[in-house]
């Protein structure tokens, strides 16, 4: 069995790598298909296959806590496995956002320039990058949310 500092390690690559290259497609529109299927399917279900793994493994190595308190899930937390899911929680879901902002930002026409500090955000911040991203698509009058046909 790999270890949780093992996985974190893994899954942290993985992530880097695919946030590296999603950023690059935004300016090589020929890897853009490939990209966008690898950085919002691909690697997002190996994180949550691993998620599901590590979330188990702390559970069955009895880590204790839960999500209806902040003291139930420092107490969760605590262990290093379920800290290992949770970050990888955060790393899975982070991509399949940031590959969205990529993907509807390219299709609202929006210049990669707009989109890659949207990415970074995501990446380093989460929910900061995606507020950006739907400002800008407001602000520019190229709602992201939008439909793309």
């Amino acid at each position: 069995m790999i270890s949780a500092a093992s996985l974190f390690s893994l899954c942290n690559g993985l992530a880097l790598l695919t946030w590296v290259v999603l950023s690059v497609s935004l300016f090589v529109p020929f890897i853009r298909r490939w990209t966008w299927i690898g950085a919002g399917l691909v690697v997002p279900a190996l994180l949550a296959v691993a998620y599901i793994g590590t979330l188990a493994a702390g559970l069955a190595g009895g880590a204790r806590g839960g999500f209806d308190s902040i003291e139930a899930v420092r107490s969760l937390f605590a262990d290093d496995h379920a800290l290992t899911a949770g970050w990888i929680h955060y790393l899975a879901f982070d991509l399949f956002v940031g590959t969205w902002i990529a993907r509807t930002g390219i299709a609202a026409k929006l210049s990669p320039l707009l989109i890659l500090p949207c990415l970074l955000l995501t990446f380093l911040v989460g929910p900061a990058g995606l507020l950006l991203a739907l400002v800008i698509g407001f602000s520019t009058s190229r709602p992201i949310l939008k439909e793309q046909t």
